[in-house]
This record gives structure tokens, sequence and C-alpha cells, in this order.
């Protein structure tokens, strides 16, 4: 089950064009390749690259609340047998945008996003809780997303 994913080496350019689209994704490659010092050819090669070989992705990153879906939550989940079958399981429903295999007191944490308290009950009851594997699931309720950042860098 391991990845075969190549691993792309990234050269100093690359590096600043991620930090650079990590600042502003919608920057354009003309104006992206003036601080690089490459062509909007060569930048918009080096962008496709980056996101085909799933180094970088260019998304857009909403307010749940905004779109009205009032409750989120981390759900952390105890297993039996191989964490990363379950994993595997819990990454398929479509309410959970972030699935972790930990080591510590769970196997695996998962963030979900649902319109209400109803509907992680729900996704709680019908569709985690049955996966062969779960043991017990904990659920941590948001009251406030304080800091969430995606411009890190690169090394």
């Amino acid at each position: 089950m391991g990845s075969t994913k190549k691993v792309l080496a990234l050269d100093d350019v690359s590096k600043t064009i991620i930090e650079l689209l990590q600042e502003d994704g919608r920057r354009s490659y003309s104006d992206i390749g003036r601080e690089v010092g490459l062509s909007e050819a060569a930048v918009r090669q080096r962008v496709q690259r980056l996101t085909e070989s799933g180094v970088m992705q260019i998304v857009a990153v909403t307010d749940p609340m905004q779109l009205g879906f009032h409750r989120q939550a981390m759900i952390g989940i105890r297993v039996t047998g191989d964490a990363r079958v379950v994993a595997e399981a819990v990454a398929e429903i479509d309410e959970i945008d972030y699935v972790v295999i930990a080591v510590g007191s769970f196997d695996i944490l998962a963030e979900v996003v649902c319109e209400d308290d109803d509907d992680l009950l729900a996704l709680l009851n019908d569709r985690i809780r049955p996966i062969e594997g779960v043991l017990s699931t904990e659920t941590f309720i948001y009251a406030k997303l304080q800091k969430q950042l995606y411009n890190w860098g690169t090394r």
C-alpha cells in the first residue's frame, strides 16, 4: 500500500513560485515570471508540473459557515486491525475533508464539515461507526476556528 509517487526535486525558482502562489493564488504567470526571471510560458509549465506531481494544489478556500455548514468537528477514531484500511474507508465519505493516520490516543483523525448537529450525528452513527474495524470514536466540536494558514512556505 506504500506510495509509489515520484518525488519532484524543487529548485529555488520552483520554491519561490510556490511561495508566491501561497501569498496570492490568483497571481498571474507573467507577474510571477517577472519575480523569478522566467517567461510566462515557463512559469505556466512549472506550475503545471508542480500540480500534476502532487507537490501543490491550487484551490479556493471557503468559509464553511458562510456556505451553510454550521458544524465542524474533529473526530478521533480508534480502530482494530489495519488503520490504513479504515482510513481509506473514512476518506471516501464526502463530509470528511481531512484524514490522518495518527500515532497516539487515536489511530485516525478526521475533520468533518456538516450542516448541523443532526447531520453530524447521522454521519457518526450511519457512516463512520459501521465501518469494519472502527472500535470507538470521540468527537471534538469546533467552537471557533482561531487560525488556519496555508502559507508555510518551502524548505
